[in-house]
């Protein structure tokens, strides 16, 4: 597709993730150069170890009533599947006093409403990313929510429903215990209902993302790694600061950096808070390879089949996003998910991995202009950043090549307040 009038000519895109990248290939779509920087390079973010789900119809708002259930006792645990440490600095406090007063049912139906017109048009980015030689998508021959008791489906089915109700449905089964065994083997005794999801996909995140890398290269942009942004400036044009004092200038710049996206942001206006809500990962050999994603949403740990092994993956932990890997969450989840899997050696584990997934207080992305015309943010997708990046970039690359802001992005106004 050729470039518009509107269009700029070059735009810097900052951060290699699977957002960053796909806004980047998209910009090419429409004839613009872009140039890509990292702090560290391809997928080092939250990109490579989460668990690949490509589930729009499940991709829902992350404050909901039932985090709230926790309490404050559950949520200082270092095993809690949502971990605050107690140390709380006063800059996360005030995320989770926003979070907490967006979890509510109200309020996470209008933001249902804010995501179901993006969830609707997810797969079809990611279709046009594979009509364009980029990866594949994986059709899941099954995907399973588990449960030890029917008390425990409560949650997901009432999801399901105001899901429905909002006008996304997605087809599903309820299942027994054996039922579930039937299809997914490597499900436990422990296990005595399961809902079946129907027209579900994943992939393998980082290899995904890798090839997305590879097809921007390929076309004839730049990524960078190990570059280190310091300053951005909008000087009549976007003047973009790297460590060492060396400064280059764009048309315009996207700032897509995930977990710190506010310490760029936040000059050109953009005040809503990006919290890091870390999730840890790794892979196990198992007996027998699920023949799709399988979620055991009261424990919230999600596997899925990446090559010959399964990666298991879980956690909520609001902290620091540098923190080093923690290994009490790791554990956690090898205990949470030891009882419910058939066959999983949890003692061969390798690839123990943590990211940061980059949560906002409404539980939205932040995705459009700032203050400042030329600069534009793409984040804060939450859980949901693999499964709505390649949306994201199509849209907002439509966005910055024909000055019109699509309907679809107006809920996620970087500059709401």
């Amino acid at each position: 597709m050729g470039r518009t009038a509107a269009a700029p000519e070059r735009v810097a895109v900052i951060g290699a993730g699977m957002v960053g990248l796909a806004t980047a290939w998209f910009l090419q779509e429409r004839g613009v150069s872009v140039t890509v920087l990292d702090r560290r390079g391809v997928a080092a973010g939250s990109s490579w170890g989460n668990a690949g789900w490509l589930t729009p119809g499940i991709a829902t708002p992350l404050p909901e009533p039932a985090v709230l259930r926790y309490g404050l006792r559950a949520v200082l645990s270092p095993s809690s599947p949502v971990y605050v440490p107690p140390s709380a600095d006063p800059q996360l406090l005030r995320f989770l006093t926003g979070f907490a007063r967006h979890s509510t049912a109200a309020r996470w139906e209008t933001a249902m409403q804010a995501l179901i017109p993006v969830n609707r048009r997810a797969l079809d980015a990611f279709d046009a990313l594979t009509d364009g030689h980029v990866g594949e998508t994986v059709e899941a021959k099954s995907f399973l929510a588990a449960y030890r008791g029917e008390s425990e489906r409560t949650t997901l089915l009432e999801e399901l429903r105001h899901i429905d109700e909002a006008g996304l449905p997605i087809e599903f089964d309820v299942l027994t215990g054996a039922e579930a065994r039937e299809v997914e083997p490597s499900l436990s005794g422990e296990i005595s209902t399961a809902i079946q999801l129907h027209g579900q996909r994943y992939i393998d995140p980082g290899r995904f993302v890798h090839q997305l890398a590879d097809s921007v290269r390929e076309r004839g942009g730049e990524i960078r790694d190990d570059a280190r942004i310091v300053g951005l400036h909008d000087r009549g044009e976007v003047v973009v600061e790297t460590a060492g004092g060396a400064a280059e200038t764009f048309d315009a710049a996207v700032i897509a950096t995930g977990a710190w996206l506010n310490s760029l942001a936040r000059p050109f206006g953009v005040r809503t808070l990006v919290q890091a809500g870390r999730g840890y990962s790794f892979s196990v050999p198992i007996e027998h390879l699920p023949s799709g994603p399988v979620y055991f949403p009261a424990q919230r740990v999600a596997c899925t089949p990446v090559g010959e092994r399964l990666r298991v993956a879980g956690m909520m932990e609001f902290r620091a996003p540098d923190a080093p890997l923690d290994p009490r969450r790791i554990q956690a989840i090898t205990d949470a998910a030891r009882p419910l899997l058939r066959g999983a050696d949890f003692d061969a584990r390798v690839d123990e991995w943590v990211g940061a997934r980059p949560c906002t207080p409404d539980g939205l992305p932040l995705v459009g202009a700032t203050s400042s015309s030329r600069v534009f943010v793409a984040g804060g997708h939450g859980m949901w950043g693999i499964t709505l990046g390649p949306i994201t970039g199509q849209l907002l690359a439509e966005t910055i090549a024909t000055g019109r802001r699509p309907v679809e992005l107006a809920p996620f106004d970087p500059l709401r307040r």
